[in-house]
């Protein structure tokens, strides 16, 4: 009965985690309260500019996934707008909005512009929504279900505001804001009027937003509740995106329906939201839902995606990727040899004159040359809004590191008044360097914790953003400013750190390279991270480490002890009976993330408390992970048995924080004789192949290797040896040398008296020229013997040089002599 309920389980998961293709990003950054609108083949797309000055980006695509900024349409404002209504009607565009306590309206002939100022519609409320009935009359739609007449040209509203809809009840335990009816958006569609509203309060809790819908044959209602209620919503704090909600719908040109919304990616509200889209379909009963998939639109012209955030300043105008806060001051502008010179204001970032632009990456740098006038504070920073920043200033005397606006650090500036400086916000973790001339650089500061820096603590819905800073007198010179995704690539990697365990200590041990053939341990060959401190069973083994599309490091191991009971960390030699359970019976795993290699975030992971279908595993060992680019989700996979049985290679999708899992055990692989053993998988993407290594003991154990076309599933069986050894090997890891086509197979040789690793290279899989074990050939070891179930990822100069000198290593004395 258990075997066939987890038969069902993973089926059913199967099915479910295959259907997940959306939603999709496809504006990152801070772009809440998206309004999408199709002219023809063309769509249209605004969002809320707050404080954000000009104000009102216009978007352009053609096929809904790909978006080229046009203008910004609303140079001068007042107050903070928000949650726009986009529209074409007739032949005139509009945009209405709500800022300081009124709703207002510009309009244009040409998306383009010219745009008319703004038109103050005298009435309250927010997040306006257009609606024309069958007669040709006008409506504006508000939050709280409350609706009001237009004038025939829309520029002015007639009687008084009337309350038409009452939102959607949702269960009383659903974790929320509020109720907050808002964000009205009406469409007609087969003899209806459809409503789409946003409820549960726009931030807050991670599950606080939905989207939901409504029907009605008049504009004015009644209106009837969909059953199909939320239409989107985020039910759980794992979820990649929080608080998604504030949707759009928009019909293509192919007759497909969408629905537009924003959300926060999960635990970073210091971005702001992003703008997703999801397809829609329409039920039998007449009512939409979200699906799984649809077909994309063919755009008549190619566009180039996304908004350039890098600037030489050029001129004569400021580029679209800057704003001003809580001002619009171009007159305080002046291009001049590629330097961009802005006035000075007030004293601090809380009244100074910034300038502004979107962050869009969990980890991204970001830089500039600054000269900074006689009496003038410039810098780079990372601002919310008056009371909540972080970055570097000077005056060409002092360098002021601000933490908060209230936590300042001084440090001498001995470069002066001409200097570069340099963010890396990696994981919401802030880097702060100068320099002189920009390649060699000071570090200021290094982890300096900026994840606080978001609406939940300062309200105002905006995002933390990279600005230029200008106060005191004068102006202040910025040139060649930077901003790219900091996730190194290849080109970038310069060294190989290897992780490994020893069965003496059951502790993480690392070593580092600078060629990939001579490596040293660091911490003098001690562990770096003790099990005892980490592990249930005071012991790790089979550490795997993978560099994530975020840049992250994702480290997975073994929670097991095979010496606890020696050791005298318990009084039997396993946890359960090793009769009923077998050899080295476990149930947890332990999972480690960290932006530095230095300091980790952990997890405890438990297969038995996930489900009682799980309660009687015999094993998890050798988790890995990889990145399942379909899915847009991180994959570990790992070796597991229940009871006695033979080993099967599982999956399961984990979250970004990587401290809960998404889905539950699915199978990966299993051995073609069922009754034979598959364990210490190892996927590496090669091309368009995924390659899979494996340990099969069929017979004595060694290496074999399997090949798909997706990351977890239809892996093909090959019946070939892959490791040249004539005693046992597992632990298969495939890495690849720097700038080479060639990668190496390592393993763990440890049917030998004196356990080793050995290694093989390739350049087409097929062919493989063992390289021996470490120190009998070209590979060595310079301060370690003895390694267990390694992996090899790559680093960055700069990477390896911080984990050396954190370690009491000097990264340089480690480089071959020339």
């Amino acid at each position: 009965m258990m075997r066939l309920l987890l038969s069902l389980l993973l089926l059913l998961s199967f099915l479910q985690m295959n259907a997940q293709t959306y939603p999709k990003v496809i504006l990152p950054g801070d772009y809440p309260d998206p309004s999408i609108m199709r002219d023809g083949k063309d769509y249209y797309m605004t969002h809320s500019p707050f404080y954000y000055a000009p104000g009102f980006l216009i978007w352009h695509s053609q096929d809904l996934m790909n978006w080229e900024p046009l203008c910004r349409v609303m140079p001068q404002y007042e107050g903070s707008a928000m949650a726009p209504d986009l529209l074409k009607y007739k032949d005139t565009y509009y945009i209405y909005y709500p800022a300081a306590g009124t709703n207002w309206v510009m309009w244009a002939k040409n998306i383009r512009g010219p745009w008319s100022r703004p038109v103050d519609l005298k009435v309250g409320g927010i997040d306006p929504g257009h609606v024309v009935d069958k007669e040709g009359n006008r409506y504006l739609y508000l939050d709280k279900g409350e609706m009001i007449r237009l004038t025939e040209d829309g520029l002015a509203t007639v009687g008084e505001k009337k309350k038409v809809y009452d939102g959607w009840k949702y269960p009383d335990h659903w974790d929320t804001e509020c109720m907050c009816l808002e964000s009205p958006k009406l469409n007609e569609h087969n003899g209806y009027y459809y409503l789409t509203s946003a409820q549960g309060g726009t931030a807050g809790p991670a599950t606080s937003h939905m989207v939901v819908s409504a029907r009605s044959k008049s504009v004015t209602g009644p209106w009837e509740n969909s059953p199909y209620n939320p239409i989107v919503h985020t039910y759980s704090v794992t979820d990649s995106w929080w608080s998604k909600g504030h949707g759009t719908l928009i019909d293509d040109v192919n007759g497909n329906w969408w629905i537009v919304y924003h959300a926060y990616a999960n635990d970073y509200h210091t971005l702001g939201r992003s703008t997703l889209i999801e397809p829609v379909e329409w039920t039998e009963d007449g009512w939409y839902r979200t699906v799984s998939a649809a077909t994309p639109v063919t755009p008549e012209q190619e566009i180039k995606h996304g908004l350039e955030l890098s600037d030489d300043f050029k001129g004569p105008q400021l580029g679209l990727q800057w704003t001003f806060w809580k001002e619009y001051a171009p007159q305080s502008l002046t291009f001049k040899e590629d330097i961009l010179w802005m006035k000075a204001k007030g004293r601090t970032p809380a009244d100074g004159r910034v300038l502004l632009t979107t962050a869009e990456d969990k980890n991204y740098e970001t830089q500039v040359e600054i000269r900074t006038g006689n009496g003038n504070v410039a810098g780079l920073i990372l601002y919310y809004n008056e009371k909540a920043y972080a970055g570097v200033v000077s005056d060409g005397k002092t360098f002021y590191i601000y933490r908060d606006a209230e936590h300042k650090t001084e440090l001498p500036n001995r470069i002066g008044k001409h200097f570069f400086a340099r963010l890396h916000n990696c994981g919401n973790r802030l880097s702060v360097e100068v320099s002189k001339d920009g390649k060699e650089w000071t570090l200021l500061t290094g982890d300096m914790d900026v994840s606080s820096l978001h609406h939940n603590n300062y309200g105002g819905f905006y995002a933390l953003r990279v600005g230029l800073f200008s106060a005191g007198k004068g102006s202040a010179g910025f040139s060649r400013f930077r901003y790219r995704n900091a996730v190194p690539q290849e080109k970038d990697m310069s060294a190989y750190l290897m992780v490994f365990h020893k069965d003496e200590d059951h502790g993480l041990h690392m070593a580092i390279s600078p060629d990939g053939y001579t490596f040293t341990a660091l911490n003098e060959g001690k562990p770096v991270i003790a099990g005892d401190t980490i592990a249930e069973q005071k012991g790790i083994r089979d550490p795997h480490i993978f560099r994530g599309p975020d840049g992250a490091f994702y480290l997975s191991m073994t929670d097991l002890h095979i010496y606890a009971q020696r050791d005298g960390y318990r009084d039997t030699e396993w946890e359960r009976d090793g009769k009923e359970y077998g050899w080295g019976n476990n149930r947890g795993l332990v999972l480690m993330k960290s932006w530095d290699l230095i300091h980790w975030k952990r997890t405890n992971l438990r297969f038995d408390k996930l489900s009682a279908v799980f309660s009687e595993i015999g094993c998890a060992w050798a988790p890995e992970v990889t990145y399942d680019d379909k899915k847009g989700k991180l994959m570990m996979y790992f070796t597991m048995r229940f009871k006695n049985e033979a080993n099967k290679l599982y999956y399961v999708y984990v979250n970004d924080d990587f401290d809960r899992l998404e889905t539950l055990p699915q199978l990966l692989f299993q051995y073609p004789d069922e009754k034979i053993s598959a364990i210490d998988a190892d996927i590496t993407r090669i091309g368009d192949k995924y390659h899979m290594f494996y340990v099969s003991h069929d017979g004595g154990a060694g290496i074999k290797q399997a090949v798909s076309d997706r990351v977890n599933s239809d892996y093909e069986y090959n019946a070939r040896w892959y490791d040249p050894e004539p005693t046992a090997c597992e632990a298969p890891n495939l890495w690849k040398r720097i700038g080479e086509d060639r990668w190496v197979l390592m393993y763990d040789v440890y049917g030998q008296k004196v356990h080793n690793f050995g290694f093989s290279e390739t350049s087409d899989f097929v062919h493989f020229t063992s390289l021996g074990q470490f120190n009998q050939g070209v590979m060595r070891t310079t301060n370690f013997t003895s390694p267990k179930h390694g992996a090899i990822i790559h680093l960055t100069r700069q990477e390896a040089e911080r984990l050396a000198e954190h370690w009491g290593m000097s990264y340089d004395a480690l480089l071959p002599s020339e």
